[in-house]
């Protein structure tokens, strides 16, 4: 066996910025604006590097080890989710699932509105997660729309977890708000 030395390097992306998508960096706080509308994220806590140079951001670790190349391919899996967000948007589509009692969903001012859920008297909310996220009822169909892919799952999921029956069991009990695709 050789004594050599194995040098490593410091893990550096470049990921290009395509027409008609603009991206700002203040800070670490990373703008994107794009057809579909704009998202941001904060990547002040993370252990990276990033620049923004011309049409390309530039993605670096700060120390060779590959617990740092993992945060910074991790970061620029984010910034690539907020470049295609801005540009095509994502899409998940929930089904309202019912037995007996018919369950209405109503969309207010930032929240979603459950209503006669296997029979309570009382409505359950879920939270709608980010600026541009739009949420609408078609039928047994919820569909959740926005350029942010976490907003847009974090609205989901807090749809589907509002719906959530406890103490019982769930076999029996399927009624619900459950998501069925995502795009």
């Amino acid at each position: 066996m050789s004594t050599e030395t194995v040098t490593q390097k410091l893990y550096s992306e470049e990921i290009q910025i395509p027409e008609g998508v603009t991206v700002a960096l203040e800070g670490k706080k990373l703008k994107v604006k794009g057809p579909k509308g704009e998202c941001e994220k904060d990547f002040s806590k993370m252990k990276v590097d990033i620049k923004v140079d011309g049409n390309r951001v530039i993605v670096s670790s700060i120390k060779k080890r590959k617990d740092y190349y993992a945060v910074a391919r991790a970061v620029v899996k984010h910034v690539k989710n907020l470049i295609e967000g801005v540009q095509k948007g994502y899409t998940y589509k929930l089904k309202i699932v019912y037995s007996h009692f018919p369950i209405q969903v109503k969309v207010e001012k930032g929240q979603v509105r459950i209503e006669n859920f296997i029979g309570e008297r009382f409505p359950r909310f879920a939270k709608i997660v980010g600026s541009n996220t739009k949420v609408t009822v078609q039928g047994d169909d919820v569909i959740v729309e926005g350029p942010c892919k976490e907003a847009v799952g974090q609205t989901a999921g807090n749809i589907e977890n509002a719906t959530r029956i406890k103490y019982k069991d769930p076999r029996v009990f399927l009624d619900g708000v459950y998501i069925y695709e995502r795009s």
